[in-house]
């Protein structure tokens, strides 16, 4: 699967980079992500931070309950 993923074209090359290369392209991987994430905020607006907040509410859910239960 992650060669799969590594084949599409620019993304795929930032994750190899992320995954597999120095701690520089690790901090530039997610500093890319935080601008992509602030582009979209300024294209859409409120909804790009709802969404991704709703999103991580039963994520955060399972790890409650993981922590709660062991």
């Amino acid at each position: 699967m992650g060669e799969l993923i590594y084949r599409v074209p620019v993304v795929g090359w930032m994750l190899k980079e992320a995954m597999q290369g120095p701690t520089t392209a690790k901090v530039l991987f997610v500093v890319n992500l935080l601008m992509v994430w602030l582009l979209v905020i300024l294209t859409f607006g409120y909804p790009a931070i709802i969404i991704p907040a709703l999103a991580a509410v039963p994520a955060m859910f399972v790890v409650l309950v993981l922590i709660t239960k062991g």
